[in-house]
Order: structure tokens, then C-alpha cells, then sequence
């Protein structure tokens, strides 16, 4: 089928997904690309391939490779736990900030009136010229 598809692309002019598809009968396999399952493979309910990890044939290294997984979920979780933690506290660090300027705000804000009651005030006492 690779043979007809690559003499495809070379009649009709298209010689370099021609000389692509030589280099994938050449090279491909070699480096791990294989499509000649594409489309065939066991699907999950969402449609997806399903990628649960087949036996190797030697059970020490399933068991191995199993504890292993089931470890670093375990730390994945862990890690995950931690950093909604972080968040949280960043969440409660950035609103305290907030807080304390605001109230910086209102505090310079109730000077600022004050100060302009007093210049107000003391602008009503003098006398008009007249």
C-alpha cells in the first residue's frame, strides 16, 4: 500500500510527499512511527485510546512498573494538594495587602478632610475685605 501511495504522489507531481513517504519506509519504523494501526485501536468512552500499559511478559518488572505508577500518583496528588494550598495562601496574602492599602487610603482620605475642615474653617473667621 506504502509503494502505491508513494508512485501516487510522484505521478501526479507532488514528488516531495513522495520522496517523504520513502523516507518513512526507510526510516520510519526505526524511529518509532507506525501508522499502519491508525484508526484500529481500542477506544474508552470519551473516544479515546485506550493507553492502560500492557504486560511485558515478565511479571517482576509489571509489579515494579505498577508500584512504580501507582507512586507517582500518589506523589502527583500530593503535589497537587500543595500547590491548591499555595494558592489559598497567596489568595489570603494578596487580599490582606489589599485590605491594609485600602485602609491606608481611608486613613490618608480622613486626614486629607480633616486638614480641609480646619483651612475651612479658620477661611470662615477671617473677615471679608471690603
Amino acid at each position: 500500500m506504502n509503494v502505491a501511495i508513494m508512485v501516487f504522489f510522484f505521478v501526479t507531481g507532488l514528488w516531495f510527499l513522495g520522496l517523504a513517504m520513502i523516507g518513512y519506509m526507510i526510516w520510519g519504523r526505526s524511529m518509532g512511527l507506525d501508522f499502519s494501526r491508525l484508526g484500529q485501536g481500542r477506544h474508552c468512552a470519551g473516544g479515546f485510546r485506550d493507553f492502560s500499559p500492557r504486560s511485558s511478559g515478565n511479571s517482576a518488572f509489571d509489579e515494579w512498573r505498577e508500584a512504580e505508577l501507582r507512586r507517582l500518583d500518589e506523589e502527583r496528588r500530593r503535589l497537587d494538594e500543595e500547590r491548591a494550598e499555595f494558592a489559598d495562601y497567596m489568595k489570603e496574602l494578596r487580599r490582606a495587602k489589599d485590605r491594609d492599602e485600602f485602609e491606608a487610603y481611608r486613613r490618608a482620605r480622613r486626614s486629607q478632610q480633616s486638614d480641609d475642615d480646619i483651612v475651612e474653617g479658620h477661611a470662615s473667621e477671617r473677615p471679608s475685605p471690603a
